[in-house]
C-alpha cells in the first residue's frame, strides 16, 4: 500500500504543479483579465479553431469515416458526464436501483462484444486468412484481457466492488477508483475506434450506443461519493466527464490504426473484445453482487442484452 500511496501522490503532485504553471501563464493572466461575455467568447473561439484543426487533419489523412468514429468515441465519452448529472441532486441512490444500472451496462457491454467485435472480427479474419479468422481473433482476445491484468496490476487503484465500501468515504479511495475507471475507459473507446475502422458503419454505432449506455452507471458511481465527501457537485460531475474523455483517445487510435494497416483488423476487434470482457467479468458483474446475490442485475444484464441484440438487428 506504501508503493500505491506514493504514487497517487505523484500523479497529484504533478496535475497540480500543471495547473498551477498554467494559471502563472501570462497568456493565461490576459485572458484572466478580459471581461466575463468577452473571455468566454475568445475560450469558445479558441475551443472552434482547435476542433477544426484536430477534426479537418483527420478527414483530409484519413477520410470521413476515421471523423465520424472519433466523433462518436467522444460522444460515447461524454455519457459518463450525463450519467453524473443526478448527483447534482442526490447524495445516494438505493443500492437496487445502481445494481439494476450495472447490469444493464454488462448486457449491453456482452451483446455489444458477441455482435459488433467478435461475429465481424471472424468474418474479416476469414477474409484474410481463409479458416482461421476464429483463431486469430482468440488471440487478440488473449492479448487484450492480459493487457488489461498487467494494466490493472501495475497502476495504482481501487476495484469497482470497492464501491460498498462504505460508498468510498476515504478521499484517497475515491481517486483510485477514479484511476480504475481511467484505465478501463480506454480500450471501450479503442473498441469503438476499431469498429469505425473496418468500415462497417453500422457495427459502430452500435458499439458506441452501448459504450455510451454503459459508461451512464459510472458516471454516476464518480460523482456521487465526490459529493459525499463535500466536493462541489457540478466539480464532481465535472471529474466524472473527465475519466469518460480518455475514449476518444482511444478511439482515434483504434480507428487509425485498423485503417492505416488492414490486416490488423481481426487481432484488433479480438484486442477490443477481450478487453471488454475482461472489465465485464472482473468489476462490472462482481460489484452488482457484492452484497449477496442481486436478482435486480441478473434481470437487468438479460433485458440489456435483448435490447443491444435487437438494435443491431434492426440496424442491419
Amino acid at each position: 500500500m506504501t508503493i500505491t500511496t506514493r504514487t497517487l501522490s505523484k500523479l497529484q503532485h504533478y496535475f497540480e504543479t500543471t495547473v498551477d504553471r498554467i494559471k502563472d501563464g501570462e497568456n493565461y493572466q490576459k485572458l484572466q483579465a478580459l471581461p466575463p461575455l468577452k473571455r468566454w467568447a475568445v475560450m469558445a473561439g479558441l475551443f472552434l479553431l482547435s476542433q477544426l484543426a484536430v477534426f479537418g487533419s483527420l478527414y483530409l489523412v484519413f477520410g470521413k469515416i476515421v471523423v465520424i468514429g472519433f466523433v462518436a468515441s467522444i460522444l460515447a465519452g461524454l455519457a459518463t458526464g450525463v450519467g453524473a448529472l443526478p448527483a447534482l441532486f442526490f447524495k445516494n441512490i438505493s443500492r437496487n436501483l445502481f445494481n439494476s444500472m450495472l447490469g444493464a451496462a454488462a448486457g449491453v457491454m456482452l451483446a455489444a462484444t458477441a455482435f459488433s467485435l467478435l461475429v465481424p472480427g471472424m468474418v474479416y479474419g476469414n477474409a484474410i486468412w481463409p479458416g482461421k479468422g476464429i483463431y486469430v481473433v482468440s488471440l487478440g482476445m488473449l492479448v487484450g484481457a492480459a493487457f488489461l491484468h498487467y494494466a490493472d496490476r501495475q497502476l495504482p487503484h481501487v476495484h469497482f466492488d470497492s464501491i460498498s465500501d462504505v460508498h468510498l468515504t476515504s478521499l484517497k479511495k475515491v481517486w483510485l477508483f477514479i484511476i480504475a475507471i481511467t484505465i478501463h475507459n480506454f480500450p471501450e473507446g479503442m473498441s469503438v475506434g476499431v469498429s469505425f475502422g473496418s468500415g462497417e458503419m453500422k457495427n459502430g454505432v452500435v458499439l458506441a450506443i452501448a459504450i455510451a449506455l454503459q459508461n451512464i452507471p459510472e458516471g454516476l458511481a464518480v460523482a456521487l461519493p465526490l459529493v459525499g465527501l463535500g466536493y462541489n457537485k457540478w466539480k464532481a460531475v465535472g471529474i466524472a466527464t473527465l475519466t469518460g474523455l480518455v475514449e476518444p483517445v482511444g478511439g482515434l487510435l483504434g480507428i487509425t490504426m485498423v485503417t492505416a494497416f488492414q490486416p490488423v483488423l481481426p487481432i484488433a476487434m479480438g484486442f477490443a473484445a477481450g478487453a471488454m470482457l475482461f472489465v465485464i467479468s472482473e468489476e462490472i458483474i462482481p460489484e452488482t453482487h457484492s452484497e449477496g446475490r442481486s436478482r435486480y442485475a441478473t434481470f437487468a444484464l438479460m433485458i440489456g442484452f435483448i435490447i443491444m441484440m435487437v438494435l443491431d438487428n434492426m440496424l442491419g
